[in-house]
């Protein structure tokens, strides 16, 4: 396509590429390639992409733009250009400032001089705009748009408009949403100035080590009770192998290997209890949960498993490496004497103490723990290794998932191991047993109970749909009894799939929702699988037309009867289970953030949110009252909500709830910021025509153009800084809940800007992240 409009949005990817390479602040390089193309000092119009650095551009594109600098630079140019003629393009090419990004782009799009743009030229810049912003849906709707853009601005019908009005619509657009954005930073950063307290490096240290503690008391008690009891074991043993006779042959080694053997017991028992889902989630509930980080017991279970790993090589080296060499070299005489009775009076070979029973289950055991610790890496687990064939299948979620059942075999050799220890006789004193024993009961029993009670798990998948990116969304029948809150978690397995495999999900309904409901987005080897199980049997609804220009595009099936139909596969659920963001009532505010398909934890809160502020509405309505801006009954009395996402399709997955929320939040308590990260930034001239297109037709009936709801869409990733700054201005001396699921390299900033705000504020920032 070569028209004025499509070189006018190339030359605005053009000018980006070049700002965010090498040379986007230097002069040198292109003036060393003046000096090779240029012919008597001046630089002709075939030469000039060459020497701005164009590669991938096309010759007559680079001729077209530079026509358009000329134009705009008043300058004769058939004859070349100079040196100082090429250095105000480059001027114009790198000023950052968008009005003069915008006049490029109109100089290109009106290349022949009239200032006039059709409807059909209109359409193709709306087109071309769309593309550059991977926006399929918009791209469909952009006659539509077209005509918007022609109702406004050509009233008279002649057919065309002219630029200046395009332009100036546009740059109202810009600056408007400029001067806004200046207006609330200005207002965020009077609020929370620096205090004094920050004045001095000793008193940002006193200040920043006092909110790490406020932030993390539960952690840090629980972590030095552990290392505290940990160092007690190990101190004990080994003081009492000092002084025992095995000392005077293997001295400190011995002392070394079974104070790490101790403490093996003891985190060999305690990594069962972070996995104890259901044990968890009955305590979150109690008094405890004041006390104890529950929501960190996969982050506790991981630290475990290091612990393990590090006192085991400490045992198996000192072992190995000392004891044994000591053992099988000292006098045999001395031997006898001390060791003797230990060993039926003969002194042992180093194969002979590989080949007995302890050092035949304690190489089994290290060999399947490194198995099964390797595979439970995050590289491994996520499948970023891809190994090559036979052992690609070692790498991925369900390698690691199978091969840690193996570690129940860890468990009967480590018994058995301490069962048959050489330097201790009386079964009161091999202590292994009593370690595991409770915890390996607790395990056994909520693993026996999920088995057993399988079959009271079955639901029927009342409606199945499936969306753009590659979601699949269940609604199901609630089991009897099937009690939770908003934030939890449930299990999913379908035995036509995989008869063992079980993946979690955020539930998505409402606890008082009559149904139950998950969104499971296609990115292993089993959620795609369900999805194309389920495909066939969605059968395609015919569209419906929505307010404005917009068609709500989804493909589903519901049952009539609340039984699978033919062709639905069996559906298997167990849970609840307890997630972090199940506390959200205790807050007074609440900022929820999901990238992707990590909003789903939060979709349940809205929810449960949304409900309280209907019945709140009904009771006031009731009562003749005039209604309250806060929700009903103890909880958050205000709810932001950050959805981040990069592909337009997403927003249908909740689009329901949106427009729910638009329509009966009548007092705003729920916020809603829904973030497409696929178009540039909100204030870029590239996104400027899709802004503008947004506000005409919002403005119009009241639908977004974007998410197709009443949920005003907003381009570009947040700007964290200024959310947090907002939120510690808007509520001082508040309690928020910061809850999010997604990425994980967002983590850390967010836990680095919620210690920031807490601590240069009256605010306080509380962070907790998903985990399942």
């Amino acid at each position: 396509m070569s028209s004025g409009a499509s070189k006018g949005l190339t030359s605005l990817r053009f000018l980006d590429t070049t700002l965010s390479g090498k040379e986007s602040d230097t002069w040198k390089p292109i003036e060393d390639r003046f000096n090779r193309h240029a012919v008597d000092g001046r630089l002709f119009r075939d030469n000039f992409g060459a020497c701005i650095g164009m590669v991938r551009e096309s010759k007559d594109f680079a001729g077209e733009l530079f026509d358009a600098l000329a134009r705009h630079r008043k300058i004769s140019a058939e004859n070349g250009i100079t040196r100082d003629e090429l250095r105000m393009f480059w001027e114009d090419m790198t000023n950052e400032d968008l009005e003069s990004r915008l006049q490029i782009f109109f100089d290109m799009c009106d290349k022949n001089g009239d200032g006039k743009l059709s409807e059909e030229e209109v359409k193709e810049v709306i087109v071309l705009s769309a593309s550059a912003n991977k926006l399929a849906n918009f791209k469909q709707q952009a006659a539509a748009y077209a005509a918007l853009i022609m109702e406004k601005l050509d009233p008279d019908h002649l057919g065309y408009i002219k630029m200046w009005q395009l332009e100036t619509l546009l740059k109202g657009m810009v600056n408007s949403e400029e001067n806004d954005d200046v207006l609330k930073e200005t207002k965020s950063l009077t609020k929370s100035m620096i205090p004094r307290k920050y004045q001095t490096p000793f008193s940002k240290f006193i200040s920043t080590t006092k909110e790490f503690i406020h932030e993390n008391w539960k952690r840090i008690w629980v972590i030095t009770l552990w290392l505290a009891i940990n160092l007690g074991l190990f101190l004990w043993k080994y003081f009492q192998y000092k002084n025992r006779g095995a000392y005077q042959i293997m001295g400190q080694c011995v002392c070394f290997a079974k104070g790490a053997a101790e403490t093996l017991k003891l985190n060999m028992a305690l990594i069962l209890f972070p996995v104890c889902r259901r044990i968890l989630t009955k305590l979150r509930s109690s008094f405890l949960s004041n006390f104890v980080p529950f929501d960190d017991n996969i982050n506790f279970h991981k630290l475990l498993a290091f612990a393990i790993a590090a006192m085991t090589s400490v045992h198996v080296l000192m072992h190995l490496a000392c004891d044994f060499p000591r053992m099988i070299s000292c006098p045999k005489e001395k031997f006898m004497n001390i060791l003797g009775d230990d060993f039926d009076f003969k002194q042992p070979t180093y194969l002979d103490l590989i080949k007995s029973i302890p050092g035949v289950t304690g190489i089994i055991m290290i060999l399947l723990m490194a198995f099964a610790f390797t595979l439970a890496l995050n590289s491994f687990r996520r499948n970023v290794i891809k190994l090559p064939w036979p052992f690609n299948h070692l790498a991925g979620f369900n390698s690691f998932w199978y091969v840690h059942h193996l570690l129940v075999v860890v468990y009967v050799l480590l018994v058995i191991h301490g069962y048959f220890l050489f330097l201790t006789h009386d079964w009161t004193k091999k202590t292994t047993w009593m370690y595991i024993v409770v915890p390996v009961f607790l395990y056994a029993t909520e693993r026996t109970y999920s088995i057993f009670n399988e079959s009271n798990h079955r639901v029927s998948v009342l409606k199945a749909t499936i969306y753009k990116g590659n979601v699949l969304a269940l609604r199901m029948s609630k089991p009897p009894g099937f009690e939770f809150k908003s934030g939890m978690y449930l299990f999913v397995k379908c035995p036509e799939i995989s008869r063992f495999e079980w993946h979690p999900f955020s539930i998505t309904s409402a606890p008082d929702d009559d149904y139950l409901s998950v969104h499971i987005r296609s990115l292993g080897d089993w959620t795609t699988a369900l999805k194309n199980r389920f495909a066939p049997a969605c059968q395609p609804e015919r569209p419906q037309s929505k307010s404005g220009n917009f068609i709500q595009t989804e493909e589903a099936a519901v049952s009539d009867d609340k039984q699978p139909q033919a062709g639905y596969p069996r559906i298997l659920i167990k849970g609840p289970y307890g997630a972090p963001s199940q506390n959200f009532d205790e807050y007074d505010i609440l900022l929820l953030i999901g990238l992707g398909i990590g909003a789903t934890p939060f979709i349940s809160i809205l929810k449960d949110l949304l409900k309280k502020i209907e019945l709140n509405d009904l009771e006031s309505g009731s009562t003749g009252s005039s209604g309250s801006s806060k929700s009903h009954g103890k909880g958050p009395k205000r709810a932001y909500f950050y959805w981040a996402t990069g592909e337009q399709g997403s927003f249908e997955w909740f689009k329901g709830v949106m427009d729910d929320i638009a329509e009966h939040d009548e007092h705003h308590i729920i916020e809603m910021h829904n973030h497409l990260t696929s178009v540039h930034g909100e204030g870029d001239a590239r996104s400027a025509l899709i802004s503008m297109i947004q506000k005409l037709q919002h403005a119009k009936n009241g639908v977004d153009v974007v998410s197709e709801s009443r949920i005003k869409t907003h381009f570009g990733r947040p700007n964290w800084q200024k959310v947090f700054s907002e939120m510690a201005s808007r509520h001082e001396s508040s309690r928020i809940g910061v809850f999010y699921c997604g990425n994980a390299t967002l983590t850390q900033k967010l836990k680095k800007l919620c210690q920031e705000f807490s601590s240069n504020s009256s605010t306080r920032f509380e962070f907790h992240k998903e985990n399942f």
